[in-house]
């Protein structure tokens, strides 16, 4: 960057470089020369590419080897998705040449150079155009705005949502519902001013399910109580046969957000943890955002089954997964895709390490709990439930009643 550019100024906008120029952090200078000794050995004719499997860790090497001018080597990708030593052997044992992921370095690149040509570029625009706006807003002197491929999308939906929410207007409106007792069971109608009804389409209503005035859900309750007992008719009833199948598995968000739910943990600290288990060959890899396995992990699927009989807290069920066979047939079912893969499958347990379980805190050993039952739960059948809807009339009104019964269930 020379001099004139330094300046903010549109006379230097847009800035698009001719090359893009890398340089070491002073911070990790020391270890990245040990590295390129390393790299550059004479001995050494086969480097061994370990890093993260994913568009990161491709672009970490490749920036490591650019920096240390590695030449002449023979470079094999390792790709593997737990830390467990049959992972890491495999591997090794497969890796293919670094070439066969050249495309996928290529978009590490790519989007490294978008993100500084979005955020060097768009960030002054905006500075200057904006800046002292905001800075008198602010009262402060100077007030960069800072723009970014990602942030800027996310601070715009987080200002759209607020933006709804402020301009959200409560509004009240009365319903009358009814207690039924049939057939030894208690439940809730909820009347609707459907045609038949004394009040279909008139200007009392807020809804058909409800009145705008409080006088007017009162004075239907009055006109309804007139006969004594209560007693309603059974105008209709269905009854449906509802399947509920197993949830898909856990992807980093879907953890995340279970985890927030049942443990009330941040994203942060949920990630911290699923890192924790990786690496103590609990669970395999846990940046992804696949809620599924791959059709070559599902055939082998068997032997992190296995493994869990061990587990004092779900061994039991591992077991009776084994008995039922279920496993056999899972490629054929929703919760095997290659196509809804990019770079790994779903977080699920690996079925080893579990002598690290007595070194975990409450809090991690509960969230492995938690992924191990979300993955042994794929095995078994659906849950059945009973779906009725049921309409009651009384003194010509009609109150509506949806509910669902467990016939089956899935565990």
């Amino acid at each position: 960057m020379t001099s004139n550019t330094k300046r903010w100024s549109f006379d230097t906008l847009p800035f698009l470089p001719r090359e893009f120029k890398y340089e070491v952090i002073p911070g990790v200078q020391k270890q990245f020369e040990i590295v390129k000794g390393l790299l550059n050995r004479e001995d050494v004719d086969t480097i061994y590419v370990c890093t993260d499997s994913g568009r990161e860790g491709e672009y970490i090497y490749r920036l490591v080897a650019q920096m240390a001018g590695v030449h002449g080597k023979k470079e094999k990708r390792v790709w593997i998705d737990s830390q467990t030593e049959e992972e890491i052997m495999r591997g090794i044992r497969e890796a293919k040449d670094l070439s066969a992921y050249d495309n996928l370095s290529a978009s590490a690149y790519l989007r490294a150079k978008e993100d500084y040509l979005m955020g060097i570029n768009f960030s002054r625009v905006l500075t200057l155009r904006y800046g002292n706006s905001v800075s008198n807003y602010l009262n402060t002197k100077y007030q960069a705005i800072s723009v970014g491929r990602v942030m800027t999308c996310v601070l715009g939906m987080v200002v759209r949502r607020e933006r709804e929410i402020r301009a959200f207007v409560k509004t009240p409106f009365y319903r009358v519902l009814s207690c039924i007792a049939l057939e030894g069971e208690n439940f809730e109608g909820e009347w609707r001013a459907v045609e038949g009804s004394r009040y279909f389409q008139t200007p009392y209503l807020y809804k058909e399910n409800g009145f705008k005035e409080k006088a007017y859900a009162e004075k239907l309750i009055q006109e309804l109580s007139v006969s004594q007992p209560l007693q309603c008719t059974v105008e209709k009833i269905e009854r449906k046969k509802e399947n509920r199948n197993p949830p898909l598995l856990f992807n980093l968000a879907e953890l995340q957000n279970v985890c927030s739910k049942l443990f009330k943990i941040s994203p942060d600290e949920t990630l911290r943890i699923t890192q924790e288990l990786y690496e103590k060959k609990l669970v395999t890899y846990p940046r992804t955002d696949a809620r599924v396995l791959s059709t070559a992990v599902s055939k082998e699927i068997y032997k992190n089954i296995s493994g869990l009989r061990n587990y004092p807290a779900i061994g039991t069920t591992a077991e009776e997964v084994l008995q039922m066979g279920s496993y056999k047939t899972i490629a054929k079912t929703r919760y095997v895709n290659d196509k809804q893969i990019t770079d790994h499958y779903a977080i699920i347990p690996t079925g080893q390490g579990l002598n690290n379980l007595r070194n975990l805190s409450e809090l991690s050993a509960k969230v492995y709990e938690t992924i191990v039952r979300r993955f042994l739960g794929i095995f078994y059948p659906p849950a059945v439930y009973q779906k009725v809807a049921l309409v009651t009339e009384i003194g010509g009104e009609q109150f509506f009643s949806n509910f669902r019964v467990l016939v089956q269930e899935a565990i």
